[in-house]
């Protein structure tokens, strides 16, 4: 097939582009397209779909292995979702056909999501009309911002390249969903079961407070790791990775519109308004 009519596929995350998780998804789809990535300079995590005013969007070549054929690579300094900006609007010839974020370190889950710079950059691509998935291994805490080869991504690897493949092949998604987020449990392998999802309203992460003598000192927030599911709801991704170890898929929407009933919402507010309360 001539260059020009293969299929472009933007590879991203928030790790930084020298993450193994990157080149791990990289390399499942080769044959598959013309890859490109353009992945942040430095690590990113936590940046959701921010747009620093501070950044330079400088970009640089970068070295893709050499056993990945037809891929073009780029680091550049900004945050996962102005990435995605650069690679659209300077990088890529045409529309991709498809952008990957991922894989990342450490899993995306429940209320906490619209902090990852993994599904941030995946909306970012979805608001600019890209098929996009933000793909997420569990991993320990203590290697959520590492580059260590202890994590195996072979299987979330492969479970993306399928699914990624099958999205570009059929436009079934209902019309609100806009991204597909993928989060593979710990030890996963070729025979470990999916299930689609809905995003717990749980949060796993929750914030500690920094250690310092007074105010003025430097104070980092830190996070402690709660992963017990017992109260997540059932069919939630939460509940699917850390109680049932099965690899989740959640539909989300760029339409964060809440599910109420509009009626008694507008009931609510203008009793509200006539009686002063």
């Amino acid at each position: 097939m001539p260059q020009s009519q293969k299929p472009i596929l933007l590879f991203t995350n928030d790790d930084g582009i020298a993450s193994p998780g990157l080149w791990a998804l990289v390399a499942a789809f080769r044959g598959v397209g013309s890859l490109l990535v353009a992945a942040p300079r430095e690590q990113q995590s936590g940046m959701g779909r921010s747009m620093p005013h501070y950044s330079e969007g400088r970009i640089f070549p970068y070295q893709a292995p050499l056993d990945i054929e037809d891929c073009r690579a780029f680091a550049v300094d900004g945050s996962p979702a102005q990435v995605v900006q650069h690679a659209v609007l300077e990088l890529a010839a045409r529309a991709p056909a498809l952008l990957l974020s991922g894989i990342n370190y450490g899993e995306n889950t429940g209320n906490g999501v619209t902090i990852s710079g993994t599904v941030g950059a995946a909306l970012e691509g979805a608001s600019l009309g890209i098929p996009s998935l933000a793909v997420s291994q569990q991993t320990p805490t203590n290697l959520h911002l590492s580059y260590s080869d202890a994590v195996d991504f072979s299987a979330a690897a492969a479970f993306t390249r399928r699914m990624g493949i099958w999205l570009m092949a059929h436009s079934a998604l209902p019309d609100d969903v806009d991204a597909l987020k993928i989060d593979v449990p710990w030890g996963a392998d070729a025979s470990t079961e999916w299930r689609a999802t809905r995003l717990s309203r749980r949060r796993v992460y929750f914030p500690t407070r920094p250690e310092r003598a007074a105010l003025h000192d430097a104070g980092k927030l830190g996070y402690r790791y709660n992963s017990d599911p017992a109260a997540a709801e059932p069919d939630s991704d939460v509940y699917a990775l850390l109680s049932d170890k099965v690899i989740s898929v959640t539909p989300i929407s760029l339409d964060m519109t809440s599910r109420t009933d509009m009626f008694r919402l507008r009931q609510i507010l203008l009793d509200e308004r006539e009686y002063g309360h």
